[in-house]
């Protein structure tokens, strides 16, 4: 399907696009998903499960496929009932496809999604790797930004991280985060923290930061400004621990990012390690 249409990219979140699996490593991205409809009270929550297509087991095994359909049909209906707990109307569709991920960015697409929230793997992701492959493409191809919650993740939206690096990219996070500090009057604390690969770059990692934070300061909102010297991605996870983090939000690439890779090497390391939530930013030229 073709992209033409341009997200919210800032501002209140009008349509919320909850993918899941059925499987715990939904868990957080579904508690996720209905707490920022209710906060944000956005008009339009669709839950959306996509069941992979093959056609040899659809003609061998269509007494199998349907009762997929109906347990999946039956997870949505939970789902539902969940946010309706919670005063949040959502509607659920069942898709199939041979490539999920491409369900899920034809349907972002479709409902002009403001966001996509899903877990961090799925039900066939392997441990070893630190993140599912169809969320890695999603995040890759998606038109709008991409919340990831890990399956244990309790996402508040109370403290925020950003993580830039002073990058294009990072720069439409530190857009995105100083909106959000201005429309969302329950975060208790927002940090920026930039990380210096070593003690000569350091001090551009601190102007980066300083950057932000006076930016910040124009729009009324206070940012802590955090430097570090190492791994950004060992960082970042280190910061969010040590500050009680309960959402990241970073650009999709870094400063050496290369534009025909779905994701930063940095980035995808973080949303495969951090016990926190992650607000992945497309930059407007991405």
């Amino acid at each position: 399907m073709q992209q033409d249409y341009t997200p919210h990219f800032m501002g209140d979140l009008k349509s919320v696009l909850l993918c899941t699996d059925g499987s715990d490593y939904s868990a957080g991205a579904i508690k996720a998903a209905i707490n920022l409809a209710r906060e944000c009270r956005t008009t339009k929550l669709t839950v959306l499960r996509v069941l992979e297509f093959n056609p040899e087991f659809e003609t061998e095994g269509q007494k199998h496929a349907d009762r997929i359909e109906n347990e999946a049909r039956a997870h949505l209906e939970a789902v539902r009932e969940a946010a309706a707990e919670e005063n949040v109307e959502c509607e659920g569709i069942v898709r199939r496809n041979d490539r999920p991920y491409q369900a899920i960015v034809d349907e972002a697409v479709r409902r002009q999604a403001d966001v996509i929230v899903m877990g961090r793997r799925g039900m066939t992701g392997l441990r070893k790797m630190l993140m599912g492959s169809v969320t890695a493409r999603v995040v890759g191809h998606a038109p709008c930004k991409v919340l990831v919650v890990p399956k244990d993740a309790v996402m508040r939206g109370e403290r925020i991280l950003l993580a830039t690096d002073g990058s294009p990219y990072s720069e439409a996070a530190e857009h995105e985060i100083i909106t959000m500090g201005k429309r969302c009057p329950h975060i208790k604390g927002i940090a920026a923290l930039s990380v210096a690969s070593s003690g000569d770059t350091q001090e551009q990692a601190r102007a980066t930061v300083e950057r932000v934070v006076k930016r910040a300061e124009e729009e009324g909102i206070a940012i802590e400004p955090l430097t570090a010297v190492g791994r950004p991605q060992d960082a970042i996870v280190d910061a969010v621990r040590q500050k009680n983090i309960d959402m990241v939000v970073m650009g999709t690439h870094g400063r050496t990012g290369m534009e025909k890779l779905l994701m930063g090497s940095i980035s995808e390391r973080v949303v495969g390690l951090s016990p926190a939530a992650i607000l992945v930013i497309k930059s407007k030229s991405a």
